[in-house]
């Protein structure tokens, strides 16, 4: 069969493998892509449209839109072929597009259903449903791994290896420079429909909001602020923080010229990579996107790439290298986080008192241990919980998490803190509608 006679899921076995191996990078040995391909379309003969999705993005090298292509997910979730085993989606995606990929430089597109690290019972192995997140211009020759799943700081005066914690939840998440976006994409004030269950009261809050400033940010170097909170005018929306000496003001945050008694020689190394530093940009309503000016990559934690990630709240640190642009904060999802976890925190605290006061759940209801924990836990969200959502931190230079020696922000050498300020007030009205009482400290 010629190479421009595009198959579909009704002809052979033989004639797709065919015309899938045409498509290969070359990577990998013809014997193990053979085996590798001749694997997944068997698999996929009873799953046509599946078959017919993969021949149309392999053969048009993502050109088109394409469905999720999926096999089962194995209990330790990889794939063994010829007698080796990787993760299915990393074995594919190096195969039909980059043969010198690394297992932890993929991250799924957003409308990917089936991705790996989704964790469902099939895992799609589409190459297009997946990105590469360390940018084609970074040299990885150069860099220090102590394994492929780790990659280090920009710089590294301390020597030191990174350490993987197996304690820890935390993954760091890369993201590269992307091509350059339109800007109109974003001039609609409102870049998330509000949600089904919006009110007009919920609406109007939004529109009724003008603080004088848009948000505040405090600057730490380890666990210490430094210098005074630096408020930002909201008739500036865009603020830079840098690591240089000239006065701060307006829509100017200079770290360069905050002196700190205490300040160690890490920390003095560090401040000097900071360099051009971040902008800060509130678009619309009060969603904020950050780009990265510095040299070297930032850390951020930021509960909306969490989510966009499919990770829980918390559970990542996003690395925003050089020239990359991102959106960190959604007002409106902001939004509806804190509604939700007001609201249940206040159902939370109703039952208990009930159950307390004798008013136990009938046979009918689940009842034993189980629910009492989860209650308590749901009852134990106080305001502090909730004002996290309306914070963002970033560290210049430094990471934290399992893949760096430090396990927290505050290990870091230099870091801001951004107080956003629109989100507060908007959590200081749910808070006027649903009440809810701090947890009473431990002794």
């Amino acid at each position: 069969m010629s190479i421009t006679n595009t198959p579909t899921s009704n002809d052979a076995c033989l004639s797709i493998v065919h015309s899938l191996m045409c498509h290969r990078q070359g990577g990998e040995s013809e014997s193990f892509a053979k085996r590798a391909i001749e694997s997944l379309v068997k698999k996929l003969k009873e799953k046509k449209d599946e078959l017919d999705s993969l021949i149309t993005a392999i053969t048009t090298n993502g050109a088109h839109p394409s469905k999720c292509v999926t096999i089962q997910r194995t209990l330790d979730g990889r794939l063994q072929v010829a007698g080796r085993k990787g993760f299915p989606h990393v074995v594919y995606a190096r195969l039909w597009r980059w043969p010198d990929l690394h297992k932890n430089e993929l991250k799924h597109v957003k409308y990917c259903q089936y991705a790996f690290d989704l964790k469902c019972d099939n895992v799609c192995v589409n190459p297009y449903h997946y990105e590469r997140v360390v940018s084609p211009g970074i040299d990885l020759s150069g860099l220090t791994l102590s394994s492929p799943l780790l990659v280090k700081d920009e710089y590294d005066y301390d020597n030191q290896q990174s350490h993987s914690s197996s304690e820890s939840h935390l993954q760091t998440i890369q993201h590269p420079p992307s091509r350059p976006v339109p800007q109109e994409t974003f001039s609609s004030p409102a870049l998330l429909p509000p949600s089904e269950g919006s009110t007009s009261a919920s609406t109007s809050a939004f529109s009724t909001i003008t603080p004088e400033y848009w948000c505040s940010i405090a600057y730490f170097e380890m666990d210490v602020q430094v210098g005074e909170t630096f408020k930002v005018p909201s008739t500036c929306p865009i603020v830079t923080v840098d690591g240089y000496v000239d006065p701060s003001g307006g829509d100017r945050f200079c770290l360069g010229q905050l002196s700190n008694v205490h300040r160690t020689e890490n920390i003095e190394r560090a401040r000097l990579h900071i360099g051009k530093g971040v902008q800060l940009e509130c678009k619309g309503e009060g969603d904020v996107w950050v780009r990265c000016l510095s040299d070297h990559a930032v850390f951020v934690q930021s509960y909306y790439l969490d989510r966009e990630a499919g990770r829980a709240p918390g559970d990542a640190v996003h690395k925003i290298y050089p020239s990359a642009y991102i959106k960190v904060f959604d007002l409106r999802q902001c939004h509806r986080q804190m509604q939700q976890q007001a609201a249940t925190a206040q159902a939370a605290a109703a039952a208990q008192a009930a159950a307390v006061a004798g008013n136990i759940p009938g046979p009918g209801s689940v009842g034993g241990i189980a629910p009492a924990i989860s209650l308590s836990a749901a009852a134990g969200i106080g305001v502090d919980d909730l004002r996290r959502l309306c914070i963002l931190r970033m560290s210049f230079v430094k990471g934290w998490g399992p893949d760096y020696p430090r396990q927290s922000i505050k290990e870091t050498p230099c870091w801001i803190e951004i107080h956003l300020h629109r989100a507060l007030q908007l959590l200081d009205e749910v808070l006027h509608t649903m009440p809810i009482a701090d947890p009473q400290p431990l002794d």
